[in-house]
């Protein structure tokens, strides 16, 4: 059994307050765990534009779980709203 998880940093540029921030991020949260059944958190900073996602997966195929979180970052890559800064991606 192999956990997999991508920690990914983002930056709003539209986001003008917590508020907007939170319902770029609440959409963009919800999509995911639609689309691919992933647990996703955020980290709270109080930034209006920056933040920090987690997603985590569980699976008995390490390539299966590389495949999955590869497309997540195509996912967010392809959201207008957000910009991918940086991402990482573990798998223990």
């Amino acid at each position: 059994m192999f956990i997999g998880l991508c920690t990914i940093d983002l930056h709003i540029p539209d986001s003008q307050s917590l508020k907007s921030k939170r319902h770029v991020l609440r959409s963009l949260k919800d999509r995911v765990r639609k689309s691919f059944n992933v647990a996703v958190a955020e980290d709270a900073e109080d930034l209006w534009q920056r933040t920090t996602i987690a997603v985590a997966t569980v699976n008995n195929d390490k390539r299966h779980i590389n495949k999955t979180l590869d497309h997540i970052i195509c996912l967010i890559r392809g959201t207008p709203s957000v910009e991918i800064l940086d991402y990482r991606i573990e798998i223990i």
